[in-house]
C-alpha cells in the first residue's frame, strides 16, 4: 500500500513536471441577471475567483454557493450548471485554460477540491489582473505572462491540498505503477522497451504511445530521468566509487557514466558529490 501511494505521488509530480498550460479566455465580468446554462460538459476547465454577489453552480453532483473570497475550480470533462439566486449576480475573474500531458487533461486525472478558501483577497485579485491584462495584450510576453499567472494559482491551490489520483483513474494509476515499480526495481540492468511493455501486456508500439501519454515523455527518456535521479542519491549518500553507482544505475561503464552526467547535470559525478 505505501509502495503504491509512494508512486502515485510520484506519477503525479510527473504529471505536473510535463503539464503543459493553455490559456483560452480570461476576463473579469459583472454577471447578468439572466447569466444561467444547465446540465453541459466542456473539454477545459475554468477557474472563478469570486469577487462579489452570489450565485448558484453545480459540478458533477456538488451543489455549490460560493461566496467572495472563494476560488472555484471547474475541472474538464465535468457535468456543469450555473445560475444567478437573486438580483446581485456574481461579480467574478473567471480562466478558461487546459493542462494536459500528451493527450490527458491533467485535472480529469487528479482528484482535488473544487472550492479553495483562505486566499489572500489582495493578493488573488493581483493576479488574476495580471492573467486579464496579459490576456488582452498581443506580446510575445504576453503569452508567457499569462501560462506564469495560471501556474501561480494552481501552485496556490497544490499548496492547500495534497492532489491523489480520482478514482475512476485508480485501476489505469495500478498498470503504470506496475511500470515504474518494474523500473525502479532493474534501474541497475539493461532495462528494454519490450520488458517494459510486457510488465502490462501491451505492444511496444502502442506502449511508447500509452506512456507518453499519460508521463509526457518517452519511456526511454524517463528511465534515463530515473537513473539519473538514482546516481545522485548515491553521491550524495554513500561511499560508493563512480564505478559502482554506473554498476548501480545501469550504464555499461564509468566512463559512459561520467560523460552522461556532465552533459545532464553539468558537473562531473565527482563535481557534483564534492559540492553536496
Amino acid at each position: 500500500m505505501k509502495k503504491r501511494a509512494q508512486n502515485e505521488q510520484e506519477a503525479i509530480q510527473q504529471m505536473l513536471l510535463h503539464m503543459q498550460v493553455q490559456v483560452l479566455e480570461a476576463e473579469y465580468t459583472q454577471c447578468w441577471p439572466e447569466w444561467k446554462e444547465f446540465d453541459y460538459t466542456i473539454d477545459y476547465n475554468k477557474l472563478y475567483w469570486i469577487v462579489d454577489g452570489e450565485g448558484w453552480l453545480k459540478i458533477g453532483d456538488k451543489e455549490l454557493y460560493p461566496r467572495p473570497g472563494q476560488l472555484i475550480l471547474m475541472p474538464a470533462g465535468t457535468k456543469q450548471s450555473y445560475s444567478t439566486i437573486s438580483d446581485r449576480p456574481f461579480l467574478k475573474y473567471w480562466c478558461h485554460f487546459t493542462a494536459t500531458v500528451g493527450d490527458s487533461e491533467v485535472f480529469s486525472w487528479l482528484d482535488v477540491p473544487l472550492v479553495y478558501d483562505g486566499l489572500d483577497p489582495e493578493l488573488m485579485t493581483g493576479v488574476f489582473c495580471e492573467l486579464v491584462q496579459a490576456r488582452h495584450q498581443k506580446t510575445v510576453s504576453s503569452r508567457l505572462k499569462e501560462k506564469s499567472a495560471v501556474l501561480d494559482i494552481l501552485s496556490r491551490i497544490l499548496d492547500r491540498t495534497t492532489p491523489a489520483i480520482h478514482p475512476d483513474k485508480t485501476w489505469e494509476m495500478q498498470r503504470l505503477g506496475i511500470v515504474q515499480q518494474y523500473i525502479q526495481d532493474h534501474l541497475h540492468e539493461e532495462i528494454t522497451l519490450e520488458q517494459m511493455a510486457a510488465t502490462i501486456h501491451l505492444h511496444p508500439n502502442y506502449f511508447i504511445k500509452y506512456f507518453k501519454r499519460h508521463f509526457g515523455t518517452t519511456p526511454q527518456k524517463y528511465l534515463s530521468i530515473k537513473r539519473m535521479e538514482q546516481a545522485k542519491i548515491l553521491l550524495r549518500t554513500s561511499t560508493l566509487s563512480i564505478k559502482e553507482i554506473a554498476d548501480a544505475t545501469g550504464f555499461e561503464s564509468a566512463n559512459y557514466f561520467s560523460k552522461t552526467f556532465r552533459q545532464r547535470v553539468g558537473y562531473s559525478p565527482s563535481e557534483y558529490r564534492a559540492n553536496m
